[in-house]
């Protein structure tokens, strides 16, 4: 048995780029090569997991179509364990197109696909035994998804100790702000983005963001500022970590590198300081090359890297 459990979306990305700018109209833009990879942040992070010398299962919903069969077989591959996958003969496996430009944040075309079949039901409780910690990414972005049975599934997690980190992907539209209060209480790391913890909360200022996750009950929030870095907060404290710098190639996937960075100090026993730290290495890591996660450090490096470069941490009183 695997000792994380990675469940959430799963997604074929093609990446179109990097180039100078995108052709005008009726115009053709030749490019060397148009890279299939496998994506979505459950992947992702299982991917990144496998790197830090992690063992990892994943559950996803993915089409009976030859990208199904690709993207397992590039999670596979990697030592991901696919067992538990879960098959829908009603969507195809999801995809997106990525565009990449230069000097510009990248575009997405998106197909939602399989991802909407995911359903708590087909989460077995027997596969959990045994596991360290649960991963789910991409709540509020999987109709299937329903707060009462997720938030069972929490409370099962809880009662035989598995560690949960839950991250969100948060349209325009959402409003499912009393949901999110009834599951953080049962949450063990709540990890969004300042966009999504914007959007939540309403709120601008990631401290008073911080206030009010942990005001409903949050235990660990960490809140990735891009550029800015990241802040967490725990006990009524905070933290706020810089950012380490990169050359940027492609900024794909650094929220869930980040994100495996918090799983595997969590399996290391690290501190908030320590946690930040590491998974910013990882998150800066993943920007250097094309795709979510060709670039990300692994373990090795990343130690290595963290040896040789010091990120500076903040703290004080919420």
């Amino acid at each position: 048995m695997a000792e994380i459990a990675c469940v959430g979306i799963l997604v074929e990305d093609t990446f179109c780029g990097p180039m100078k700018e995108l052709p005008p109209e009726g115009r053709l833009l030749a490019v060397d090569a148009l890279p299939v990879k496998v994506g979505g942040c459950a992947a992702n992070v299982a991917l990144d997991l496998v790197k830090q010398g992690l063992s990892v299962d994943i559950i996803g919903c993915v089409g009976r179509d030859s990208a199904a069969q690709s993207l397992i077989a590039a999670l596979e591959k990697q030592k991901v364990g696919c067992g538990h996958l879960v098959y829908t003969d009603h969507h195809p496996t999801s995809k997106t197109v990525v565009l990449l430009v230069e000097g510009q944040d990248r575009r997405f075309i998106h197909m939602f696909g399989a991802n909407r079949a995911l359903a708590v039901s087909q989460i077995q409780h027997d596969w959990l035994e045994g596991v360290k910690v649960f991963y789910f990414g991409g709540l509020f972005a999987m109709p299937g998804i329903k707060i009462p049975e997720l938030l069972g599934l929490l409370k099962h997690c809880r009662s035989k100790g598995i560690i949960t980190v839950v991250d969100v992907v948060i349209a325009q539209q959402w409003t499912g702000g009393d949901e999110l209060s009834v599951l953080l209480p049962e949450i063990d790391y709540f990890t969004p983005n300042d966009d999504e913890a914007r959007h939540i909360t309403g709120l601008t200022d990631p401290l008073e963001q911080l206030r009010f996750f942990e005001k409903r009950g949050a235990h660990t929030v960490i809140i990735t500022l891009g550029k800015s870095g990241a802040i967490a907060a725990r006990g009524g404290n905070y933290w706020r970590s810089d950012i380490f710098p990169a050359n940027v190639v492609d900024p794909s996937g650094s929220g869930d590198a980040f994100d495996a960075g918090v799983i595997t100090a969590i399996r290391r026993g690290y501190d908030l300081p320590q946690m930040l730290a590491y998974a910013s290495a990882l998150g800066s890591s993943a920007t250097r090359a094309v795709g979510t996660t060709d670039g990300v450090f692994t373990a090795a490096e990343a130690d290595a890297f963290l040896a040789a470069h010091s990120l500076k941490i903040t703290s004080g009183s919420l």
